[in-house]
């Protein structure tokens, strides 16, 4: 998201590669993760930073710290379930065009490559909202970006993009294999055009609405500088069990949701570095823009003056995990 515009699971270890030849059959490359970090509950106040600037994205929002998140209801571990809650402010007056509190969080530790995962039991909803779950490289756009979820406003369906920032090529092969829908395959972003090379998911139990009534889900990044990125949803009830067993095998896993092959983009070149970041962002550059196309009443900036609108604009997270 720069995040979609500047600014980003737990991270895991690329794991050996495990080859085995039956009679007459493709030799198959099955790699074995190991876990090297896993994010949950007040680790997430301890191991990663609240940011405090000014929204890169142009959102009425003010991204407030720690401190102010936890004294304010903001940010804190939910005792019934210990998944953690990162809400927007629904009880404030807030003028129309104003700015409204929220949260941004960011991983002190950043990863080139490895399996990426996120447990969550629900998303911020709402319009006007744009709740985002991605990792960032340095310098935007040169290190790159990696959306792994993203949204705006009522929208029923999860977007995966790439944005990349370099001379080295990087869009989505025509033969895409994927089970996602294909919308933009250049993955080249700059400061006045950051579209990014993207992908709808095309199950409505990949984000908003949908995700929260199905009680959440796992969504799964795989960077592997040879092969290229991979992104997979799986709803709770179809969660992988080698997920829940953490021993995650994405060969187990079926087609990906979203896939962008080496072969067509010089992984390594364009992504390194990459910090997780989770956020919910109100209006601004895209749910802004997109506001008069979504069914949601008035304007974005009027909404955000509706504090009950905000109720539900909150991430439930269990854990994020990363493999390597």
């Amino acid at each position: 998201m720069y995040a979609r515009f500047l600014c980003l699971l737990a991270v895991l270890p690329f794991g050996t590669s495990v080859g085995a030849w039956g009679a007459g059959a493709q030799h198959k490359i099955v790699k074995r993760y190991t876990l090297q970090k896993k994010y949950q509950a007040n680790d997430f106040f301890t191991d990663w930073t609240f940011f405090t600037g000014n929204d890169p994205t142009g959102g009425n929002v003010n991204y407030v710290s720690m401190d102010d998140a936890q004294s304010q209801g903001l940010a804190y571990v939910d005792s019934s379930d210990n998944t953690l809650v990162l809400a927007v402010d629904s009880t404030s007056d807030v003028s129309a065009g104003g700015n409204r509190n929220s949260v941004r969080i960011t991983s002190n530790d950043d990863y080139t490559g490895g399996l990426f995962i996120l447990d969550a039991v629900a998303m911020p909803v709402g319009c006007g909202t744009w709740p985002s779950f991605w990792t960032n490289g340095p310098n935007w756009p040169e290190g790159g970006e990696i959306d792994i979820i993203e949204g705006v406003n009522d929208q029923a369906n999860n977007q995966m993009t790439l944005h990349s920032g370099t001379s080295n090529a990087c869009t989505i092969d025509s033969s895409n294999k994927g089970s996602g829908q294909v919308l933009n395959k250049n993955c080249y972003s700059n400061q006045t055009s950051d579209s990014g090379c993207s992908i709808k998911d095309p199950s409505t139990s990949s984000f908003g609405y949908g995700f929260n009534a199905a009680n959440g889900g796992v969504f799964a990044l795989q960077w592997d500088a040879s092969t290229g990125m991979s992104m997979w949803h799986f709803s709770r009830s179809s969660i992988p069990s080698d997920i829940s067993g953490g021993s995650p095998t994405p060969s187990n896993w079926g087609e990906a949701t979203g896939f962008w092959s080496a072969s067509t983009c010089n992984i390594s070149a364009n992504f390194y570095s990459h910090a997780i970041i989770i956020d919910t962002t109100i209006c601004g550059n895209w749910a802004g823009s997109e506001y008069s196309q979504s069914g949601c009443s008035g304007t974005c900036s009027q909404m955000v003056s509706n504090a009950t609108n905000f109720a539900n604009a909150k991430w439930k997270v269990n854990y994020v995990a990363v493999y390597q």
